[in-house]
């Protein structure tokens, strides 16, 4: 059994389509299926479902598959500690991040990169639950999401600020000039919002059902600038975190109020996979990113 023969396994989870997989592992698509053919002759077991195209995983294949990413999860974790004996960290980081965070998350990663040059950082846009799954696969190594609003499992997370909502509506509004904006209130505005499948949506749904209303939601998008390019029509409101005032500057024209009644805030904070035990990577990520506990909302508006 080889080491490539796993990678190949774990490349055709990813893209469930086997020329798409040799691809991404730089081979050929014969070269590919006939690793796996002979990973499946080695083990004894039936790994791959073929027809005329991939159609998944046997039992027996999902049981390789987890046991694949926990190998190669083991050998990039001991590439790094091998290249640590040198006195630099060395590799690849993989960061799943809430879109609501993007901001945070920059500022974290770009705090880690700058004392450690060597390493390189994917910055990945996911939902929580994405970010969730993709690290119980071992597709990515930690995430940025909320961390006191629904629950995480096989996870250990820390809480690094709290995040606050605001009401981002045009100057022409009703509500332009107020200080306060009430959820109710706000109800009542033409809204674009994130998609329903994002904790940031949930939150803010939970936030009008507290008062028994229900928003007036008519653009949905998976993408914050997409909300700053609506907001630049002069027509829509948004709800979104205060860290992003300010990070991306607003269109001229629109004006930014506190959401009360009810005061909503989560904490926003670093997750990672407790099912191994940390790469040297990720703990000094996680080092780097827990010494700004309390301090990066602040930081940022500067």
């Amino acid at each position: 059994m080889l080491i490539r023969q796993l990678q190949y396994l774990v490349a055709l989870s990813r893209e469930h389509h086997f020329a798409r997989a040799a691809e991404r592992c730089s081979v050929s698509q014969p070269a590919l299926s006939l690793a796996l053919k002979q990973l499946e002759s080695e083990l004894g077991v039936s790994i791959v479902r073929r027809g005329n195209r991939f159609l998944g995983f046997t039992p027996e294949g999902e049981l390789v598959l987890e046991w694949a990413r926990r190998v190669l999860d083991d050998e990039a974790t001991l590439r790094q500690q091998l290249q640590l004996q040198s006195g630099a960290l060395v590799g690849h980081l993989r960061v799943g991040v809430i879109p609501s965070s993007a901001p945070l998350a920059s500022f974290i990663t770009t705090t880690f990169a700058r004392h450690n040059p060597l390493v390189t950082i994917a910055d990945l846009e996911m939902t929580s639950t994405q970010i969730l799954r993709a690290l119980d696969a071992f597709e990515i190594d930690c995430g940025i999401t909320y961390v006191d609003n629904e629950p995480l499992e096989h996870v250990r997370s820390v809480a690094l600020d709290t995040e606050e909502y605001v009401l981002v509506t045009s100057d022409a509004s009703p509500f332009a000039g107020h200080q306060t904006v009430t959820w109710k209130e706000a109800a009542s505005l033409p809204l674009c919002l994130l998609q329903r499948d994002m904790q940031n949506r949930r939150i803010i749904d939970a936030a009008f059902a507290s008062v028994d209303a229900r928003a007036n939601t008519r653009i949905e998008t998976n993408s914050m600038f997409a909300m700053y390019n609506y907001l630049r029509t002069g027509y829509w409101s948004t709800i979104m975190p205060r860290s992003q005032i300010g990070w991306l500057p607003l269109p001229d024209h629109t004006h930014v109020a506190d959401l009360v009644e009810p005061s909503v805030s989560k904490r926003i904070g670093l997750v990672t996979s407790d099912r191994v035990a940390a790469s040297p990577l990720v703990s000094a990520f996680w080092d780097s990113a827990t010494r700004l506990e309390g301090r990066l909302f602040s930081l940022i508006a500067r």
